[in-house]
């Protein structure tokens, strides 16, 4: 499996833990930043998402202080499911019912070891189906009267 990863200066050190750890069993596409530097993570945000759009099979982490500002960025494209969690349990659910195929990390809220438990059952979970599909067919945006 492919991973692509991203993160904005308050995320690049736990970014950098996770690239460590996940080499081991997947392939990493880093998107930046790579610096601690003060940035902008709409920047790395952007190109990772469409870079999603021309590979199948890839999944996304994102990580900035919240986990806010990435998730909602990432959300802005209809074939997005980017969830926030910090915790394992939201994780799975991201993709067991929600079929997620971005998971956004909270670096300021959220430990490494908690954060490496997230990634891996993110990446491990299937997505269930059944009434979870039709759930998730009502999920793009419609024009308001």
């Amino acid at each position: 499996m492919k991973v692509f990863i991203a993160s904005d200066h308050a995320g690049f050190p736990l970014k950098a833990y996770l690239k460590e750890q996940l080499q081991r069993h997947y392939t990493i596409q880093d998107f930046g930043t790579h610096s601690p530097d003060s940035c902008d993570y709409p920047d790395y945000v952007h190109p990772l998402v469409c870079a999603m759009e021309k590979e199948d099979g890839v999944v996304g982490i994102l990580i900035c202080g919240s986990g806010n500002g990435v998730c909602m960025t990432a959300n802005k494209y209809p074939f997005i499911r980017a969830a926030l969690a910090w915790d394992v349990e939201l994780a799975r659910l991201a993709r067991a019912h929600n079929d997620a195929n971005v998971l956004c990390l909270p670096a300021r809220f959220i430990s490494k070891e908690t954060a490496l438990k997230c990634v891996e059952t993110f990446l491990n979970t299937p997505f269930e189906g059944g009434r979870h599909l039709r759930r998730i067919k009502k999920i793009s945006a419609m024009l308001c009267n």
